[in-house]
């Protein structure tokens, strides 16, 4: 083969049950897991660590373990997927090593500003980040994806600042609920409230005839 032909990984279908079993089961882990531990302090290397702390220590590899068989399976990652692992890595890291709560519950708030940063980038550059990620499952118009992608940035900016608002002003409890459910179904309520743009602005049709 010559040196210059590039290599690339062919892209699996995977069932969407076992995708979203991997997307969600790890979140999911972590909540029944918190609710198991949180009331629980756990001694270790001669300091004491909460429920909270051991169970971000055990989400990481969890994730990882997640990431990795979905990366298996279908061939490849969204830039999302990464990102996500990243953070949970690096601020999980900081919760566990600091002994600090409050790195881990940062970490919605600083990858929701990234995709917020990020879409606003592109919408400045005219180019279209998100379709990148989406386009295979909401074929859009430029303007579709315009829309879209400027209305996804003021989502995410405002998930950032719910995130802020919850744990900094509420329980613990309060916040592991918002993180397991609250923000999967802001997520939902949001595609669905974009029936109608989709509905205007999709090619389907066009690339049928």
């Amino acid at each position: 083969m010559p040196e210059d032909t590039p290599i690339t990984v062919q892209e699996k279908k995977l069932n969407p049950a076992v995708k979203t079993a991997l997307e969600m089961g790890p979140i999911l882990a972590f909540f029944a897991g918190y609710v198991l531990l949180k009331d629980r302090t756990f001694e270790i290397a001669g300091s004491e660590y909460s429920g909270f702390i051991v169970m971000t220590a055990l989400f990481i590899p969890i994730l990882a373990l997640s990431t990795l068989a979905l990366w298996r399976l279908t061939g490849k990652l969204s830039a999302m997927q990464i990102m996500t692992l990243v953070l949970v890595v690096v601020f999980g890291g900081l919760t566990i090593w600091l002994n600090d709560e409050r790195f881990f519950k940062m970490k919605p708030t600083m990858i929701y500003v990234m995709f917020g940063g990020i879409l606003g980038v592109g919408l400045l550059r005219s180019k279209s980040y998100l379709s990148l990620v989406l386009g295979e499952v909401m074929p859009l118009d430029a303007e579709g994806w315009r829309k879209m992608e400027f209305r996804m940035m003021l989502f995410f900016f405002g998930l950032a600042v719910a995130n802020e608002l919850i744990w900094r002003t509420m329980t613990t409890d309060t916040w592991v609920k918002f993180k397991t459910f609250g923000l999967p179904i802001a997520m939902l309520a949001f595609f669905m409230a974009q029936s109608g743009l989709m509905s205007r602005h999709s090619t389907e049709e066009k690339d049928g005839e």
